[in-house]
């Protein structure tokens, strides 16, 4: 389970990490979590654009604490690879499309 898990998180922080800013996790690379995989948008103004159109790939629930804000991408044990691939692809989409 840990190295399931290790491998879905690492899908998404190599997203993020190789994004050139258009996405940031603020957490120091040996604390990250890898059941909750948070991060921001380098433009707050994109962050409902991005939910809208995660919505309609039917990616749902990334919106970020209430206080906190950014997103947060829950990936749990019963969530699968294929849907982290399918998060991660779809970020790489976003931030080519609005880079």
């Amino acid at each position: 389970m840990q190295a399931r898990n290790e491998e879905k998180s690492d899908v998404l922080y190599q997203v993020i990490d190789s994004s050139n800013g258009f996405y940031h996790c603020h957490i120091d690379k040996e604390f990250r979590s890898r059941m909750n995989v948070v991060f921001r948008l380098k433009d707050d103004g994109l962050n409902e654009a991005f939910l809208q159109e995660a919505k309609k790939n039917g990616l749902v629930q990334l919106k970020g604490h209430r206080v906190v804000g950014g997103m947060r991408a829950s990936i749990y044990n019963a969530m699968p690879l294929e849907g982290v691939k399918a998060l991660a692809s779809f970020m790489t989409d976003f931030a080519r499309q609005h880079s």
